[in-house]
């Protein structure tokens, strides 16, 4: 029996990827086999699987500010490496999966000292920290964007990010249903779900007496950030998060509203939603987000508002001409790469054990 070991950690993102990868392992019959940290969301996400042995490692944030935790930090990587190392040698694998983020760089480190291929993949435009010092000891590099397999060249392959397959089992009649919309009128679904989509959602709210004449607003608005005097009121609808629920509000969508995070991007892809995205400004993240939402726009796949220029005024023209264009969207949409990786991921899993 093949063995393979999945590691990836510290957001959602890192994790949602193997997620779609995991029927396909055990139906080919693959040993899975997890590396992750004990407090990190891939424990919760992964730990109970069936199928899946999840073992833990210590790692520490690779920081590219100073903070105190710096001085430790490298630490607990080399003693993560040294487990990981271990755990390679115990478990034998044939071949070793990391979707980034700071805990897959002792687990990458512990399957190159014993001899096991690597495969990484690199959802944003440009590689993580984490993944630039995977890639010196992966085999192949699989990358969400064309232009992240071109820096990465030769070990880059353009693949598109693993999506699960329940993303498109999504009912249009049950997405409206739950949101007590009509079929007449078209849809903007609003995927906030983080702080950082604050500013977005209170844009939005402002600009719901100009939008609703036109348009029923599904909004995902995140934790904590429903506002009570919008209750009830016709066309909008507002729930904090979704889990089985959303391939439906996804299926019931005309136009999505969104920040630029790279799987998000890659599902409302191959979904052929055409999108407006305002992704989260460079003083706030790595600048990854501004990169990702210029390369949809660039290949003419989503319309793009900087944060610093929404206003409630702003953000209602952006939509108005989101609508206008939707055909023109929907059309390179459906002309474009495919956006789910899922096979040409499993592919390269393959080939690089050979």
């Amino acid at each position: 029996m093949k063995k393979i070991v999945l590691t990836g950690g510290g957001s959602a993102g890192h994790v949602t990827p193997h997620l779609a990868l995991l029927p396909h392992l055990l139906k080919e019959g693959y040993e899975v086999h997890y590396i992750g940290t004990q407090d990190g969301i891939e424990h919760g996400m992964v730990g109970n699987l069936p199928g899946v042995t999840y073992h833990v490692v210590k790692s520490g944030k690779l920081r590219r500010y100073f903070d105190w935790k710096n001085f430790t930090d490298p630490f607990r990587v080399i003693a993560g490496a040294f487990q990981s190392a271990h755990l390679m040698r115990r478990l034998k694998p044939d071949v070793c999966f990391s979707k980034g983020g700071f805990v897959s760089v002792p687990v990458v480190v512990g399957a190159w000292l014993h001899g096991v291929p690597v495969l990484c993949h690199e959802s944003d435009l440009t590689p993580g920290l984490a993944n630039k010092i995977c890639a010196r000891f992966a085999k192949k590099v699989a990358t969400t964007f064309p232009e992240c397999a071109q820096a990465l060249a030769p070990k880059g392959v353009f693949t598109g990010t693993p999506l699960r397959p329940e993303l498109f089992s999504g009912s249009r009649e049950k997405g409206l249903a739950m949101a007590h919309f009509t079929a007449d009128k078209p849809v903007l679904l609003m995927m906030g779900g983080s702080l950082g989509a604050q500013s977005v959602n209170d844009a939005l709210r402002a600009a719901l007496p100009k939008l609703l004449p036109h348009m029923q607003v599904f909004h995902l608005c995140g934790k904590g950030n429903l506002d009570e005097s919008l209750k009830g009121l016709d066309g909008y609808y507002q729930v904090e998060f979704l889990s089985e629920e959303l391939p439906d509000a996804m299926a019931a969508a005309d136009y999505i509203l969104s920040r630029a995070g790279s799987n998000a991007l890659c599902e409302f892809q191959a979904l052929g939603k055409p999108m407006l995205l305002i992704p989260y400004p460079k003083g706030a993240s790595r600048g990854d987000q501004i990169l990702n939402a210029a390369s949809y726009e660039k290949r003419g796949l989503a319309r793009v508002l900087p944060q610093e220029q929404m206003t409630t005024d702003t953000l209602y023209q952006a939509i108005l001409e989101l609508v206008r264009d939707g055909d023109s969207l929907r059309a390179a949409l459906r002309d474009a790469p495919p956006a789910d990786g899922t096979m040409a991921v499993l592919g390269l899993i393959h080939e690089i054990q050979k």
